[in-house]
């Protein structure tokens, strides 16, 4: 294709959840409420657990770099969506669409592996008690946060490459509310092929790598509960995992639903839907199930507020 035949896109528009104006005020509130609350949780969750001493275990140090991870994913994404509420026109510029896709990227990935590492943890705690402070020292730790952190900028930095070897002309309206690798493909007027086959092989890496990882620990885990003799004692492990086990359903179930479909119009119409539960309903739900469903939380909470306020 010769220079002269076509122009460079430099702004996209995002179609955002819909188009009907009369539906923008009301979204516009409900996402306003959900982000306050997703910011309020994870930032509790954070300073909660780096003030209490009884929090300072494995455990409670990947909900930590969790909560990070869900607080700075949900800021990538939700304040630009609500401008773009309040907007005639929503656009966004060619630099700042794929900085918003690196960042969007990243902290999927790391959220990816870090709901695997949390259910290793989990599986080394109860299958292997005497071993645990063994097997998951603050080294340890550290070198898998670490890992999950370089996992997390090898796969955005791959797709990010990917993305600014495409050609935008003409088309520059995403049938998204942010910018996903996907819709964005879907306007190309030059080869995906390589884009869509790194794509494929960093989705199958970073969605059925930590699933096989999480499903083997939890078969580990259910034989090891099914072996403890008292009803108590089951309820107690189960508890402590009952929370991990929602959200990565909720997070897994919607990302495999988005990105390891066929594509068609219609489905890029339902993966917007499915979109809003990765970006922005789990990241609020985490500190809430991880919180209300856990009595060491509950614990500390009492105690940080007890030497706070009086």
């Amino acid at each position: 294709m010769e220079k002269g035949n076509y122009s460079l896109v430099t702004e996209f528009i995002l179609i955002g959840l819909t188009e009907q104006p009369e539906f923008q005020m009301q979204l516009f509130f409900l996402f306003l409420g959900l982000y306050v609350v997703t910011v309020m949780g994870n930032l509790s969750m954070i300073i909660l657990i780096r003030l209490s001493s009884i929090l300072h275990t494995p455990m409670y140090y990947f909900l930590c770099s969790l909560s990070f991870i869900d607080l700075s994913q949900s800021t990538v994404i939700t304040p630009k969506m609500l401008v773009n509420f309040l907007s005639k026109k929503n656009t966004i510029s060619y630099p700042d669409c794929t900085t918003q896709f690196y960042f969007f990227a990243f902290f999927v990935i790391s959220e990816c592996q870090m709901l695997a590492v949390m259910a290793y943890d989990r599986y080394v705690a109860i299958c292997h008690p005497l071993l645990y402070n063994l097997m998951m020292s603050h080294q340890v730790c550290s070198w898998l946060v670490s890992g999950v952190y370089a996992l997390g900028l090898v796969g955005a930095t791959a797709q990010t490459v990917c993305l600014l070897r495409v050609v935008f002309c003409k088309k520059n309206v995403i049938n998204h509310y942010f910018c996903d690798l996907l819709p964005l493909l879907e306007l190309s007027c030059s080869s995906t092929y390589v884009s869509e086959v790194v794509l494929l092989s960093l989705c199958i890496f970073n969605i059925l790598f930590p699933t096989l990882t999480i499903i083997c620990s939890y078969v580990f885990i259910i034989a090891s509960i099914l072996k403890i003799q008292s009803t108590e004692g089951r309820s107690k492990v189960f508890s402590t995992c009952s929370s991990h086990i929602v959200a990565v359903g909720v997070f897994f179930g919607s990302g495999v639903f988005m990105y390891l479909q066929p594509s068609s119009v219609s489905s890029m119409d339902q993966g917007k839907v499915s979109s809003v539960f990765y970006t922005i309903i789990v990241p609020m739900l985490n500190p809430l199930m991880y919180s209300l469903r856990n009595k060491d939380v509950k614990i500390a909470l009492k105690k940080v507020m007890k030497k706070t306020f009086f």
